[in-house]
């Protein structure tokens, strides 16, 4: 027997490899799910393929993580995408008194390491 548990998650980071945002939809009610999973939030049914999505969406909630000087603090936000679901990340090119709960954001991928991820800029 196979242990498929990891996935959706390896799916995702393989895509986000390869340029592309796409998270799972939630067949019930079509929204986007993240973080990948093998069963939908809620009612546990069986989430759908991956999705494109658009990487536009909205500000919900953010917090200033404080680094040690001279790095600059670390703005951490939860994202309402336009497709439905949040997403947290982190928006790298941001200090605490440019962005604000409610801002549109847009998506990009960066490599942190050796992984790839999703981070958030203000949208223009």
């Amino acid at each position: 027997m196979t242990d498929d548990t990891n996935a959706p998650e390896a799916e995702y980071l393989g895509l986000l490899a390869q340029g592309c945002f796409m998270l799972q939809r939630d067949p019930q009610s079509g929204a986007a799910v993240f973080p990948p999973r093998l069963r939908a939030p809620g009612h546990g049914g069986k989430l759908g393929a991956f999705a494109p999505l658009s990487g536009r969406g909205v500000i919900y909630a953010m917090t200033v993580q404080p680094k040690k000087p001279p790095e600059p603090p670390r703005i951490v936000v939860l994202v309402d995408l336009d497709e439905g679901g949040r997403m947290l990340s982190h928006m790298p090119a941001a200090t605490p008194d440019s962005v604000a709960i409610g801002d549109a954001v847009t998506a990009r991928i960066i490599t942190e390491g050796e992984t790839p991820t999703v981070v958030f800029d203000r949208a223009q």
